[in-house]
């Protein structure tokens, strides 16, 4: 039996990767039903000042046709406490690069009332999404220069 009834995750998802379906594997393995929240357009904006690469609505389809996931929402928020009163999980899982991050250690104290969890799961290391844009940027500019 599965620790978790509902798990819930949350990402971009942007240029999604070897790395994001790692996270996603060993999350529905933790969990009965796994809802995975992508981040809106205008969210990823807000807090990252920059413009996902693929849109939210590609994201939401690449993400539901993936067989460890069982729901997709998207959200325009980060505050977990008020995904909770939507979806009310069991525990959210984040990459363990995440682990002791000033906003992660208050989203724990936040959820322990509600009885959620914080999992950190392992972080893939060298992809990121970041990573990835980078290098299709400088890929762009190599590629004009010729």
């Amino acid at each position: 039996m599965k620790k978790y009834k509902i798990g819930y995750t949350q990402g971009t998802y942007d240029m999604f990767h070897i790395g994001h379906l790692n996270l996603l594997r060993q999350a529905k393995e933790q969990c009965e039903r796994l809802i995975v929240g992508i981040n809106s357009d205008q969210l990823v904006e807000e807090y990252k000042s920059k413009i996902p690469v693929v849109n939210e609505h590609n994201r939401m389809e690449i993400v539901k046709e993936l067989r460890c996931v069982d729901d997709v929402v998207l959200c325009d928020t980060l505050k977990k406490t008020t995904i909770w009163e939507k979806v009310h999980f069991d525990a959210i899982f984040i990459g363990d690069d995440w682990k002791g991050n000033a906003r992660w250690a208050q989203t724990e104290r936040d959820l322990a009332p509600l009885g959620a969890d914080v999992v950190y799961l392992k972080h893939t290391d060298g992809i990121s999404s970041s990573l990835l844009r980078t290098k299709e940027d400088q890929k762009i500019v190599e590629d004009n220069c010729r």
